[in-house]
């Protein structure tokens, strides 16, 4: 079932499952004075997919002053170990609450980056909980959203990591009611990546209405991702797979924010031809497949 994994606490160890997230639709609107674009989109948790994070405090005179002891595992992240959001969290609500101290982390990366998964933002956006609850900070998720906001657009979803309707450069949320209960959902990602800065070159920004009030009309035709009329060209393996899907009977089936992962949603069939058409689907794509699994109740 597609439910939360839930964080635990151990004698002052937290352990967190930093999950992923699918974009249901995703509009550019406006380009913005500052550079950046204005978006509609509606994300959805993923909680069958998740990084590992564990964080534990440390005496001071363990390490020299305030510092960090990290390890990692699992796909090997392509940027160095400060540049890496989890560190970029700590150092930043560091510098303003004296009471965060010294910590151990160990972090196993299992989201593929380059996917439009929100990896990154989800690990930061845990980073951030386990601080609060660790150190006592008694920050509420509004605050902690305002703190991993300036880390990335999509940071503060991942506080709230119920499904929300995201509007600005996907910061301002507005949670809705989303019914996929029984949904069957897979999850493809080529071994090609695509870097956001690729997926907004040569995007035109459309002005569309609200789509806020139809999250449970996907079949409307109106849940779009402008990404892929950029994306799919110079990708054809990411049309290709989008195709199959809906061959394959999906009811919606889309690239994830800029790419590259597709997703897929099917609806149960009792004279089994989903599975059938999934089983050939799935053995087609063998080495490509992340996730198949099925929407339960949302994590509150």
């Amino acid at each position: 079932m597609c439910m939360s994994k839930k964080s635990s606490t151990f004698a002052l160890v937290m352990l967190l499952y930093p999950n992923c997230k699918i974009n249901i639709g995703l509009r550019v609107v406006r380009k913005r004075p500052d550079g950046y674009h204005d978006l509609e989109t509606l994300f959805v948790p993923i909680y069958g997919l998740y990084d590992e994070l564990e964080v534990k405090p440390i005496p001071a005179p363990s390490l020299r002053g305030r510092e960090i002891s990290f390890e990692q595992e699992g796909i090997t992240v392509d940027c160095e170990a400060e540049d890496n959001l989890i560190i970029k969290c700590y150092r930043k609500m560091a510098a303003k609450y004296p009471q965060i101290g010294s910590v151990s982390i160990r972090f196993k990366k299992n989201i593929p980056f380059g996917a439009g998964l929100g990896g990154g933002s989800s690990d930061a956006a845990h980073m951030a909980i386990a601080l609060n609850e660790l150190f006592g900070l008694g920050l509420s998720k509004a605050q902690l959203a305002e703190e991993v906001r300036p880390l990335g657009a999509d940071c503060p979803f991942f506080i709230y990591n119920t499904p929300c309707y995201a509007e600005g450069i996907g910061d301002i949320l507005t949670p809705v009611d989303l019914d996929l209960k029984g949904t069957r959902i897979l999850l493809i990602k080529p071994a090609e990546g695509v870097s956001t800065k690729e997926a907004y070159s040569g995007i035109q920004p459309t002005p569309c209405p609200s789509l806020k009030g139809r999250v449970n009309d996907l079949a409307c035709g109106l849940f779009i991702n402008d990404f892929e009329a950029t994306v799919f060209p110079h990708h054809p393996i990411i049309a290709d797979i989008k195709k199959h899907l809906l061959d394959a009977g999906a009811y919606y089936a889309s690239m994830s924010g800029s790419g590259s992962t597709v997703f897929g949603l099917f609806k149960n069939d009792p004279e089994g031809r989903t599975d059938t058409q999934l089983a050939l689907l799935k053995q087609k794509f063998a080495s490509m497949i992340l996730l198949d699994d099925t929407f339960g109740e949302w994590k509150s």
